[in-house]
Order: structure tokens, then sequence, then C-alpha cells
């Protein structure tokens, strides 16, 4: 199934209803420590790009946004698609719009930070399927054991 995938603002009711279903679905994953969580307001940062798809009654069902740190580097955050649409390939369609926008600004890097736990491996596949691969500490964020890297190397 084909998704439509297109750049929006997260100050959206409905929009910011995903951002809080996230941020629920997480909370229980790891500590609050542990969880750097962006609210929609800065995923509407100049610095963001945020991606939304839409099932065909108008409704958001999945996300994702670039946030770009300086000339070379972007970073993977909030990506999210509803329970009950995953394995439909919202987070690859989501995920290849984050490094085509990457790519298309010329950042030569893409890093992420996501969690350890079992829940997080269907993320770890869909990443290490568009070529990001695990690697050490990247940005402001601590070593844990909570706390799981990757970095893509662009072709920009």
């Amino acid at each position: 199934m084909a998704f439509a995938v297109t750049m929006e603002t997260a100050l959206q009711d409905d929009v910011r209803a995903m951002v809080e279903a996230l941020n629920a679905a997480m909370a229980p994953l790891h500590p609050p420590e542990f969880q750097f969580q962006m609210t929609a307001e800065e995923m509407d940062g100049a610095d963001c790009t945020v991606f939304i798809v839409r099932d065909e009654t108008g409704a958001p069902v999945g996300m994702g946004c670039l946030k770009q740190h300086d000339a070379k580097t972007g970073e993977v955050k909030r990506m999210w698609a509803a329970p009950e649409q995953r394995g439909k390939g919202i987070g690859a369609s989501v995920l290849a719009a984050i490094i085509a926008k990457a790519e298309s600004l010329g950042l030569s890097e893409l890093v992420l930070e996501t969690g350890t736990s079992a829940a997080f491996a269907p993320a770890w596949h869909l990443y290490e399927r568009a070529g990001f691969a695990p690697c050490g500490v990247v940005l402001y964020y601590p070593s844990s054991d909570h706390n799981r890297f990757y970095r893509k190397v662009l072709s920009a």
C-alpha cells in the first residue's frame, strides 16, 4: 500500500493528539530521564521538518521529524505509526521522506536515538533496512543501557 507523506505543521490538533499518543506509548518503556521527546511546539521549530501520513479519511496515522543540528548532521525524531496501521509501510515511507529531505539540504549524515527494550525491535529493523548502522553515542545524549544509537552516511 502506498502512502502520501506530506510536510505539515505539528501545531494541528490531530497531530498534537498523535504526539501525545506517542509520548504515552513510550512512557512505560524506560525511565523518564532517558526519554528525549519533543513537543509539537519544538517539532514546529525552524530547524525541524515534520512529515505526516494520513489515511483515506484524512486522519493522521503516522509521522516523523527531521531535526537539523548543523550544516552536516540531521536527526530522525518522533517516528510513529498508529498501532492499527503498523506493518503497512508507513514507517518506511516516512523514513524515506526524511532521508530525501536531509539529502536535499546537503546533510552528510543522519543520526537517531531509540530505546533498547524488545518493544523497539521493529524500529531497529526499519532503520537497519534503510541503511542505518548501530553506532556509539550521538549528539547530546548520555550513554546508558536504555538508549541505542544509529547513524547513516548520506550521499548528499
